[in-house]
């Protein structure tokens, strides 16, 4: 979260004043239904329909799209762990794919690694960085497999001339403390077939018939569901007001730091649709994991690899095979999932390892001023002269 101000405190005090907290009690015209029309409105597409989490977002996504028991989605070796756990969440079986020098998925190994019971494959814009659209969308149509956006971290970034989460069958966004804009915990899942929108609301608020009315023709299946509430739709419909000049601000700075540093013998990771892209950080790609420490240490940011939650190493409860709190529920030990791959080793993506291990990522901020960068681009141009 970048800023929380007065405009936010107005907005959830008037559902206070309200007294009706609950997003169906305005007749469709809560605080919630107002975000979905003015979300959906800015990705281009048909529907969005709020959740409580991102995680809940990609799970939903995948059922939305028909992902079950018997399917294998692969996802990226540089993401947090819950686009494999929503995976998992859904019955299916999450393969690990290598991502290349854009710190995103790379469109070949994604190729390579289709097998027999792939399904879909989750392309995640890490740190608001695009992936290979293109590339990845060119792919899953020539081998059938289908394509669900993890936007989490990409909330207002583009694709050439496409929101990210808006070019796939399906996207999921977060708003999480940690995003481009929050109501501290939520997300959203969007797409423009309706029967895909209808079975991610069914994941979501499989009550909600309840609330709308009931229709015979829907497919209408259990789901513990987590809807969001009217202070979060609250929270948000102020904090997209601020959405673009935030990016706007950060895409700014990152060009300067990049257009300022070009001599110095760094290397930028490699940029999908830098103008249009929401990154969070500059990062530079060093020649070895023991020059990045030193970078690091004389610049400071993070190393992409040593995030403790971002790279697949990390995820614990996929590497275990744990994949539900009981074995009958347990995507590895389903019969349904018998021919799917479910090998995950420690070391099964090494590429991906030493190319996290040696970038460095130095994080921007909206409200920044010229001597802040003025001083961070000092300090870059010194420590590549120490290091290189």
């Amino acid at each position: 979260m970048y800023y929380i101000g007065q405009e936010e405190i107005d907005a959830v005090a008037r559902v206070i004043q309200e007294g009706i907290p609950f997003r169906y009690g305005k007749n469709n015209n809560s605080e919630c239904d107002r975000f979905e029309r003015r979300f959906a409105q800015y990705l281009g597409v048909k529907h969005v329909s709020l959740t409580a989490s991102g995680t809940l977002a990609l799970r939903a996504a995948l059922v939305g799209v028909g992902v079950g028991p018997g399917d294998e989605v692969l996802v990226p070796a540089c993401t947090y762990m819950a686009t494999a756990l929503a995976v998992l969440a859904v019955g299916a079986i999450p393969v690990v794919v290598d991502i290349d020098e854009s710190i995103t998925l790379d469109p070949r190994a994604f190729e390579r690694a289709i097998g027999p019971c792939t399904k879909a494959v989750i392309p995640v814009h890490m740190w608001g960085l695009p992936c290979d659209m293109k590339a990845i969308m060119r792919i899953a149509r020539k081998r059938k497999v289908l394509v669900v956006e993890d936007a989490c971290q990409a909330v207002g970034g583009g694709y050439e001339g496409s929101r990210l989460g808006a070019i796939g069958q399906a996207g999921a966004f977060s708003f999480n403390y940690y995003k481009n804009i929050s109501c501290g915990e939520g997300g959203a899942v969007a797409a423009n077939d309706d029967t895909v929108m209808w079975r991610a609301q069914c994941v979501n608020e499989c009550c909600r018939f309840y609330w709308d009315g009931r229709d015979p023709s829907k497919d209408i299946f259990c789901s513990d569901g987590a809807r969001a509430s009217e202070f979060a739709g609250a929270i948000l419909n102020v904090q997209l007001k601020r959405l673009d000049p935030w990016i706007h601000a950060m895409r700014r700075q990152k060009k300067r730091i990049l257009r300022e540093t070009q001599d110095t013998g760094l290397a930028p990771i490699r940029a999908n649709s830098p103008e249009q892209e929401c990154g969070t950080h500059v990062m530079y790609i060093l020649p070895d994991a023991q020059a990045a420490v030193q970078f690091k240490g004389l610049v400071g940011g993070q190393i992409a690899g040593q995030t403790g939650r971002h790279v697949y190493t990390e995820w614990d409860p996929v590497l275990r095979h744990k994949g539900a709190h009981h074995p009958a529920l347990n995507p590895y030990l389903m019969k349904e999932n018998k021919r799917c791959r479910k090998q995950c080793s420690p070391d099964m993506c090494a590429k991906s390892l030493d190319i996290l291990n040696r970038t460095v990522m130095l994080r921007t901020q909206p409200d920044w001023k010229a001597a802040n960068l003025t001083a961070l681009i000092r300090k870059i141009r010194a420590a590549a002269k120490a290091v290189l």
